[in-house]
């Protein structure tokens, strides 16, 4: 630590202010590299979700957008690794080290899932698509949406309420993609006679919700963080 004294030996006054300000501002700078690299996942989340559900809307040329989910998962576990890393050599943090880790976690599960969606299609060798499925997916995109932008004013979590706003629309979104895997399950079970076919997209389906699924977990761990900095 800097010292600096007057002639008695003693500190300054401004000169302990200007290195208590010093500190302040390269703990502000660590937080910030957090932040960063969430939005930057955040971003390339949204990338694969909308890589998917075009894959959905436009169901042709499987083989190729299915590489292309592959990459963007790959590219997604790379940040998540990237976050880890930065949290082992981190002092400062700007909320709870297991928040960050868990966080984390089920931000790298939003896109490990989309991406074995999209695997199974080509793997179980779908030729036509489900309108149902379609509209999952919507659902997990618009909540992933959310997340996108909550994670934009989320170093803003002391003083703006737009993450709160967030973290209860992500919750509505999926409240409401659970009633209707429950409807779709169901309708699946009672239409669909062949069994093969019905194992296949029992499968997606529930990759689609747990997609969502994990959307409101991260939701659900950072309200816990908003409560711990009211």
């Amino acid at each position: 630590m800097r010292r600096w004294k007057t002639a008695k030996g003693l500190p300054e006054a401004s000169a302990i202010q200007e290195e208590s300000e010093d500190n302040m501002k390269a703990a502000k700078r660590k937080e910030d590299v957090f932040y960063t690299m969430y939005i930057q996942m955040a971003g390339k989340i949204l990338e694969a979700a909308e890589t998917f559900i075009d894959l959905l809307h436009n169901y042709e040329n499987i083989p190729e957008k299915v590489s292309a989910m592959k990459i963007l998962e790959t590219e997604c576990d790379s940040q998540s690794h990237d976050i880890m890393q930065e949290l082992k050599e981190s002092f400062i943090t700007p909320f709870d080290r297991e928040d960050i880790s868990e966080i984390t976690r089920e931000m790298d599960d939003i896109v490990d899932c989309l991406e074995e969606a999209a695997n199974a299609f080509d793997m179980y060798g779908i030729k036509e698509m489900k309108p149902e499925a379609q509209i999952m997916a919507e659902k997990t995109v618009q909540a992933i949406r959310e997340l996108d932008v909550m994670f934009r004013h989320l170093s803003e979590i002391k003083k703006n309420k737009v993450v709160l706003e967030q973290i209860v629309e992500i919750n509505r979104i999926e409240n409401e993609g659970d009633i209707l895997y429950r409807k779709y399950i169901k309708e699946l079970f009672e239409k669909e006679k062949d069994p093969i076919e019905l194992i296949k997209w029992r499968h997606i389906y529930q990759l689609v919700e747990d997609s969502l699924d994990s959307c409101e977990n991260v939701a659900n761990i950072l309200e816990a963080v908003v409560l711990k900095f009211a």
